[in-house]
């Protein structure tokens, strides 16, 4: 049986089955933009919090909620599209590095709305702009109340995504507090109602477009409730449901119980997609032939590492995959800052790409000293010139 195969989600029909998860502060929409590139077949933006998008809107280049709600499908929502203005393209090839390669400078975005200008609009609106090379991504929102994901949902039209996924995992303290995340996996009574929120949304003003579920094992070891979430979220109109088999109190520690996956497919009728502790094609592969989920989501594992999709692909189909050459990373890291740049502005792009930077050169030979260096950096020239110099040092 072929481990990468389509799927189906709702109405949506994807090529295949290799998924890129939402990570806060670093699946921003240039690293979709070239993790899709390299074979992600369906991306998620970081989590967006429903109650800041409904009340400040124009943030996020949206129109008036009431506009939005009243109607769907006009040619004032088709018209009104998030658009940047004089914005070049970047010509940086993909596996070369060139000390003479100059970005002008970033534009600002031209909406209609004029509350976008200032800077943390533009990375707002970022947020939830669909990647260049996007053909397939879903808006995360979360939320802990059903009202707020009905509001916010219901605005998001004019960016035309495939599906609508609603955070039921996070668990960061400031997103559990006010009822969200992993804390709705503590009411599942409200997860029903928030999910059924979203469909209702999603049938109003979005086409209906599927609604899609991230959730874990549960709250804490004692409250293993992944089972019944799943069959609630499912019963309210979910058409997906991804599971991190790790509980909110393990957070990111600790080692996902793939099990849990395992035993959710054999209970729920749509696709259930595997997540946590894939690092490797080879995980990836074990997800698949273990638990039988339909799909595989990449998190920490693509982080700085867009190829992992190219890499697992080769594997499920020849079965054997290289590694990318340093020359290749260092190539997406600098064409990565360069995308980002053009969305929110060099300056916030260079701070933002520090953490990033550190992830596309863990492993490379003179690493440390490279990262050393680069969380210094502020201008995409310094970037460059660190490279360049760190390539010369080790005589590629």
């Amino acid at each position: 049986m072929n481990l990468y195969r389509p799927i189906k989600i709702g109405s949506l029909e994807l090529p295949g089955n290799l998924f890129l998860a939402p990570v806060a502060g670093y699946t921003d929409r240039a690293f979709r933009s070239i993790c899709a590139e390299e074979g992600s077949c369906f991306s998620f933006t970081e989590l967006v919090s429903a109650e800041a998008l409904y009340r400040n809107f124009g943030r996020y280049g949206l129109m008036d909620n009431k506009l939005t709600q009243r109607h769907k499908g006009t040619e004032e929502e088709e018209n009104f599209k998030i658009k940047n203005c004089g914005q070049k393209n970047i010509n940086v090839e993909k596996n070369n590095i060139s000390n003479n390669d100059s970005l002008s400078a970033p534009p600002r975005l031209c909406e209609k709305s004029s509350e976008i200008f200032s800077s943390p609009n533009i990375i707002s609106a970022n947020l939830v702009k669909r990647g260049e090379n996007e053909k397939h991504y879903a808006i995360q929102l979360f939320g802990g109340e059903s009202e707020s994901i009905y509001k916010a949902a219901s605005l998001l039209a004019p960016l035309k995504p495939d599906a609508l996924d609603i955070n039921c995992g996070c668990p960061v303290p400031k997103v559990v507090k006010n009822g969200a995340g992993s804390a709705l996996m503590r009411n599942p009574a409200n997860l029903g109602r928030v999910v059924e929120a979203a469909v209702r949304a999603s049938r109003e003003s979005l086409g209906g477009i599927p609604v899609t579920a991230k959730i874990r094992s549960g709250w804490d070891s004692a409250s293993l409730n992944y089972a019944e979430c799943a069959r609630i979220a499912v019963e309210a109109g979910g058409q997906m449901i991804s599971l991190h088999p790790r509980t909110r109190a393990q957070g990111y520690g600790g080692k996902s119980d793939w099990r849990h996956i395992a035993d959710l497919v054999t209970r729920l009728s749509v696709p259930v997609t595997g997540s946590g502790d894939l690092y490797t094609p080879e995980d990836a592969r074990q997800m698949l032939e273990e638990t039988g989920c339909a799909a595989v989501m990449f998190a920490r594992g693509a982080m700085g590492n867009p190829f992992i999709f190219s890499a697992t692909l080769s594997l499920l189909e020849t079965g054997s995959w290289e590694t990318a050459p340093f020359q290749k990373r260092i190539a997406a890291a600098l064409r990565h800052l360069e995308m980002l740049a053009l969305d929110i502005g060099e300056r916030s792009a260079c701070l933002e790409m520090r953490k990033q930077f550190c992830a596309y050169t863990k492993g490379i030979p003179g690493g440390a000293a490279l990262r050393d260096r680069a969380v210094h950096a502020e201008t995409i020239e310094e970037y460059r010139k660190i490279v360049v110099e760190h390539t010369v040092d080790l005589s590629f």
